[in-house]
């Protein structure tokens, strides 16, 4: 079953509503005080800082190379829509330095503009993973990578990325704190989009059953670098033989697990539920 015409306006509006409020808070909270939380947005707090290159020029330049592998890798759609965002988000950058200025400081105390810049970016981030969009950078990469690296999860593969950017901030910086204080930001930011994009959930399990499960379970393993199990069913009405793929992914998979679905077999019937506990690859949660 196809998205509505109003589903389709309402989630392009949030994906770009979403990049224009990650424009705003890494322009007016996170880079007067060098302060970078991780992602290719990130990386580019720190190189404007060291070299005064643009973070729309930064953001495009890294991403390019990405995309070009991601087509090959991951599939024109997914990474084409991620381009979009990465091109916008640039625009946006650029539109708000133009019309505002860029030396504008919303708030002297670096702690506070880490809280606030988190919160910005937390919740654009959100909208834009709730529309079914993305910003390229570290989550694209890690995507990548893990058709290299299988044995290591994107999640992992990401924070690592995360994590050297996170570091940069204070080498750059010339402080510490900057570290601590983008990790600060980078922890703010992961809750608000969880909460914006599914509440206080932190993981769904997908039941799906289709004639084409063989075809669902190889996009999921392929396109989002998670695992999936095929359960043998029995229909009780017809006496049918049935095959049922239980998933778990993360808030950020959510609905491109069921785009995937619905792009294979619109007639597949899906069963999702919320999980409050996962332990093993790719998973840590406990609620």
């Amino acid at each position: 079953m196809k998205k509505s015409k109003k589903k389709v306006i309402i989630d392009e509006i949030s994906f770009l509503v979403g990049i224009f409020i990650i424009a705003f808070g890494l322009i007016f909270f996170l880079k007067p005080h060098t302060l970078a939380p991780g992602g290719i947005s990130g990386f580019a707090v720190v190189i404007d800082k060291l070299f005064n290159i643009p973070m729309d020029v930064t953001n495009i330049v890294v991403n390019i190379p990405l995309f070009l592998v991601g087509i090959r890798i991951l599939g024109k759609k997914f990474t084409l829509r991620s381009f979009a965002g990465t091109l916008i988000l640039s625009l946006f950058i650029r539109l708000i330095i133009s019309v505002l200025g860029e030396n504008i400081i919303m708030v002297d105390d670096v702690l506070l503009s880490a809280l606030y810049g988190g919160v910005l970016l937390g919740t654009g981030l959100g909208l834009v993973f709730r529309s079914g969009g993305s910003t390229g950078g570290t989550d694209l990469a890690g995507a990548i990578l893990n058709k290299y690296f299988p044995h290591i999860s994107i999640p992992k593969l990401m924070m690592i990325f995360d994590f050297f950017i996170v570091i940069s901030s204070g080498i750059v910086g010339g402080k510490l704190e900057n570290s601590l204080y983008s990790l600060v930001s980078l922890y703010i930011i992961v809750k608000v989009a969880d909460f914006i994009v599914e509440g206080l959930n932190y993981a769904k399990a997908f039941y799906i059953i289709s004639d084409k499960s063989e075809e669902i379970g190889k996009n999921i393993v392929d396109n989002l670098g998670r695992g999936a199990t095929i359960l043998k069913g029995v229909g009780v009405y017809t006496g049918a033989e049935k095959n049922v793929i239980m998933c778990i992914v993360d808030t950020r998979q959510i609905t491109k697990l069921k785009n995937i679905v619905n792009d294979i077999d619109s007639n597949a019937f899906v069963m999702v539920t919320t999980v409050h506990e996962v332990l093993g690859e790719g998973f840590k949660i406990n609620n």
